[in-house]
C-alpha cells in the first residue's frame, strides 16, 4: 500500500506541474455588434453637452422625472420590435438617462464655478435635441439588440473594457460611459 501511495503522488505533482503551465485559452474578439453599439451610446452621451447648455441659459432642472419616463416607457414599447424585453430596455434606456445627467451636472458645476459657460451655439431643446435623441434611441436599441446575445458571455466584461478603452475621450465622458454600459454585461453569478 505505501509503495503505491509514493508512485502515484510523483505522477500527480507531475501532472499537477505540467497543467499549471497549460496555456490559458486566449480571449476571443468581441463581438462587432458592441462598437455600434457603444458609439450609439458615446453619440448621446456627447448630446449631453448640449443639453446642460441648454439647461443652464433656461435655469431649467436637469432631473425631468416626466420626460424621463415618457421616453423609458416609449422605449419599453418597442421592444418587442427589436425581440427585446420591457425590462432590459427600460433599464438600459434609464442607464443612458442617468449616464447623461451625470455629464450635464458635472458640465454645469464646472460652469458654476468658473462663472460661465462656453460662448457657442446652443441648438434648441425641444427642436432639435429632442428629436436628434429620438432619432438616436432607434440606432441605439437596434445595436443593443444585435449585441442582446452576447450580454450573458464569461467574456463580455473584458469585451467592454476594452472597448471603452478604446474610445478613451475625456475622464467625464469615459466616467458617464462606464455608467451608461454598467449592466450591459450580466454576470452568472
Amino acid at each position: 500500500m505505501h509503495l503505491k501511495k509514493c508512485l502515484v503522488s510523483p505522477l500527480l505533482l507531475i501532472l499537477l506541474s505540467a497543467s499549471a503551465f497549460a496555456e490559458t485559452p486566449k480571449p476571443t474578439a468581441a463581438p462587432a455588434s458592441l462598437a455600434p453599439l457603444l458609439q450609439a451610446v458615446s453619440e448621446r452621451l456627447a448630446i449631453a453637452d448640449q443639453v446642460a447648455l441648454t439647461k443652464w441659459d433656461s435655469g431649467k432642472p436637469i432631473q425631468d422625472g416626466p420626460r424621463e419616463q415618457q421616453v423609458i416607457a416609449n422605449a419599453a414599447q418597442q421592444a418587442a420590435t427589436y425581440q427585446l424585453t420591457p425590462e432590459d430596455v427600460s433599464q438600459f434606456l434609464a442607464a443612458q438617462i442617468e449616464a447623461n445627467k451625470l455629464v450635464q451636472y458635472a458640465l454645469l458645476a464646472k460652469w458654476q464655478a468658473a462663472g460661465k459657460a462656453p460662448t457657442i451655439t446652443r441648438p434648441d431643446l425641444v427642436k432639435q435635441i429632442r428629436p436628434a435623441l429620438d432619432q438616436l434611441q432607434i440606432r441605439l436599441l437596434q445595436h443593443y439588440a444585435a449585441f442582446a446575445a452576447f450580454r450573458k458571455d464569461p467574456q463580455c466584461p473584458t469585451w467592454l473594457a476594452q472597448e471603452r478603452q478604446a474610445r478613451n475621450t475625456d475622464s467625464l465622458h469615459d466616467l458617464a460611459l462606464v455608467r451608461a454600459v454598467g449592466e450591459l454585461c450580466i454576470s452568472g453569478h
